[in-house]
């Protein structure tokens, strides 16, 4: 049996045919560049309909190039925190509101939870503009027809294809509003959210299985018997897919955004384990808890250095940084996008210090790579408070993959931490795969970071199709 992995991104939409062992098959990868609008207010938002037009080109071509045949179980793994608000007829009412989105606050007047630290542990989140529960009260005042209920992107584009969609604990989890212990709605986080009956998904549970509607099994008939499981969230997907699950071993992982995270076993009901009081903690699935940081710059940093100070590409790039000490550079904050939650730092917070007529752009690239290192570091080790002792940290994501130099960098920022790094940089889609398949535990292949970490990705570029509407 293959598995058709789906990534549902910031940035792009991919989906991956993987064998039984959740191994790229040759050439088996589309993706499609999703349009993400920017703006200096701070909106991050996506076009749902458009979206989903991404996903079912990529679901065309793998078709088409004779991938889906083998396929019987769908696996997902998708962006946290996203919102839309849609009518009754489940039609969009606006964008969909993305992690990026730093608009939301709270409504004149309004007052956050009774006890924080109580709600802290209970959510694993805080009341901020990150989560539904202010996220809600913001759209409504600002959505002209009144929502009749609420969704996350995962749950559009899935209503849109299969017979239903439920929300899984771990997107349920990304929103704030679920007790992570009980799994189900918090009901003082949906009081702050104002969310009523009806108004929020239904949540799946822990062996639910999809299908797809008969329209979309006409037109994808080797899908039609397919499984498609539950989302998983896209931080958590990417922890299981560099294998690291259980105490000793945390992941960085840096895609569009960064972030470092460790995942535990904790069955629904169990104690959960200590939450320092400036980490997250949301849900991999019923049995197992990831808990910490995430930061607004990541790969979206890289890109927008590299095309606003005209900087090389590839080898010459790499060249270039060669010349600067790995975790060196410019002084800089990388927070461009401003903080993820905790924090409340606005879009435009980013900083760079110590110019000079000797200052060149590759300096500057350095050196906000070098800030998202540190920033990592300060948060890695609040994590280590919850554990005993040390961990070794697995470097991932697409970012990653793209420079060696930065690679180095965390190596020697994390420092005198063991650091190693999984090259693939579909690890977000291959996870997703590995939690559906529940094989959690299986090893995967690292290398340890220095020049010689440097070999070709075992994952093929696919075939770039057009670009789909937006």
């Amino acid at each position: 049996m293959d598995i058709l992995a789906l990534d549902l991104g910031t940035s792009s939409v991919r989906g991956l045919v993987l064998d039984a062992d959740a191994a790229l098959r040759p050439g088996a990868l589309a993706r499609r560049k999703v349009r993400l609008t920017v703006d200096g207010a701070g909106a991050g938002t996506l076009d749902g309909p458009a979206y989903l037009a991404c996903l079912v080109e990529c679901l065309d071509e793998l078709a088409a190039g004779g991938h889906l045949r083998d396929v019987g179980l769908v696996a997902v793994s998708a962006q946290w925190h996203s919102v839309l608000p849609v009518d009754r007829a489940g039609e969009p009412l606006g964008p969909v509101l993305t992690w990026l989105d730093t608009r939301p606050g709270p409504s004149a007047g309004a007052t956050g939870p009774a006890d924080e630290a109580a709600y802290h542990r209970r959510t694993g989140t805080w009341w901020h503009r990150c989560y539904w529960s202010v996220r809600l009260p913001w759209l409504r005042q600002r959505t002209s027809t009144p929502p009749a209920r609420f969704v996350g992107l995962a749950e559009f584009v899935l209503g849109a294809l299969l017979d239903a969609a439920p929300m899984s604990v771990s997107e349920a989890s990304g929103t704030g509003l679920l007790d992570l212990s009980t799994l189900t709605w918090d009901a003082e986080a949906c009081e702050l959210a104002g969310a009523g009956p009806g108004e929020l998904p239904e949540l799946a549970p822990a062996d639910w299985r999809g299908r797809l509607r008969p329209e979309h099994a006409r037109r994808w008939p080797q899908l039609a018997g397919a499984a498609w499981s539950a989302p998983v969230g896209d931080g958590a997907a990417s922890n299981v897919g560099s294998g690291a699950v259980g105490p000793g071993r945390a992941a960085v992982t840096v895609g569009t955004s960064a972030a470092v995270r460790l995942v535990q076993a904790v069955p629904a009901g169990a104690e959960l384990p200590p939450l320092p009081a400036g980490l997250w903690r949301y849900r991999v699935d019923h049995d197992h808890v990831v808990t910490g940081a995430a930061y607004s710059s990541g790969g979206n940093l890289f890109a927008w250095a590299r095309r606003e100070l005209r900087l090389p590409e590839g080898a010459e790039l790499e060249a270039a940084l060669a010349r600067i000490t790995p975790g060196g550079g410019v002084p800089a904050n990388p927070r461009f996008g401003g903080d993820r939650p905790p924090g409340h730092a606005p879009a435009g917070s980013g900083e760079l210090r110590g110019l000079s007529f000797g200052t060149g752009a590759v300096d500057v690239l350095a050196g906000l790579m070098s800030g998202i290192c540190r920033l990592v570091d300060t948060d890695l080790a609040e994590l280590e408070s919850t554990v005993d002792g040390p961990v070794e940290v697995v470097l991932g994501g697409g970012a990653l993959a793209a420079s060696g130099w930065w690679r180095e960098s965390f190596a020697a920022v994390l420092a005198p931490r063991r650091v190693r790094y999984r090259p693939d940089p579909e690890i977000g889609a291959t996870g997703a795969a590995r939690v559906a398949l529940g094989r959690w535990d299986e090893p995967v292949a690292l290398r340890d970071i220095g020049r010689t970490d440097e070999v070709p990705s075992p994952t093929p570029p696919g075939r770039r199709g057009p670009r789909c509407p937006s």
